[in-house]
């Protein structure tokens, strides 16, 4: 038996990586947008590796700097590759923009969008494994009712009671000039966020955690 991961070219989803751009091939790296904020752009550099990418991106009226989509399929194989089972799928829609001062009234706000996006984005069935939706704010300033909000925040929700997966709304608060970051609990790619710090890269990464779920 084999594992194929045949929509995800990279390691890890929640792991960006810390490889130079010029590693990659240029038909990669020459699809990826450039962002005239010096910031997101060099986030882009790490969130390249794992994500599709876009810029400027409309939601609802509202525009967003730069929206990024991971998709991962595990699939078990029976001897031959078209004798296939078990197939399950995980993806995450990633929305990132500057919001100078934002309030918890506005992370109620993006906690209720992340739950209408699901409902219209995920196709609830037996192959689905989770979804994750993550907003990330680069403010100026992170307030502390705000930083007391998104740390520690989860917020899972089992379709089917889990028989469809499940589903990630995240939040992240940078502030990438006083080096500060808050993230939720299960918002990992937030370490992409982090600049001014190295990607650790784990032992075992998402991808291999994700396909031994099922093997077991």
């Amino acid at each position: 038996m084999s594992d194929d991961f045949s929509e995800q070219p990279a390691e890890a989803r929640s792991e960006p990586s810390a490889r130079e751009p010029d590693e990659l091939p240029a038909e990669i790296t020459e699809a990826v947008p450039k962002w005239k904020d010096e910031y997101l752009d060099r986030v882009s550099d790490r969130l390249m590796y794992n994500y599709d990418l876009q810029k400027d991106y409309q939601l609802r009226g509202e525009r967003w700097a730069l929206y990024g989509q991971m998709r991962v399929r595990n699939q078990k194989q029976f001897f031959h590759p078209a004798l296939n089972y078990a197939d399950h799928e995980a993806e995450e829609h990633l929305f990132a923009r500057r919001q100078s001062r934002p309030t918890v009234a506005d992370l109620d706000r993006l906690v209720a969008l992340g739950h209408d996006l699901a409902d219209e984005r995920i196709d609830a069935d037996e192959q689905h494994y989770g979804t994750d939706i993550t907003f990330v704010l680069v403010v100026d300033e992170i307030l502390p009712a705000v930083r007391e909000y998104v740390d520690g925040f989860r917020d899972r929700t089992l379709l089917k009671f889990g028989y469809y997966g499940h589903y990630d709304v995240n939040l992240v608060a940078v502030n990438p000039e006083n080096e500060d970051c808050v993230a939720s609990e299960a918002a990992d790619v937030a370490a992409a966020f982090r600049l001014w710090g190295d990607i650790v890269q784990p032992d075992e990464g998402f991808l291999s955690r994700f396909a031994k779920r099922f093997w077991r």
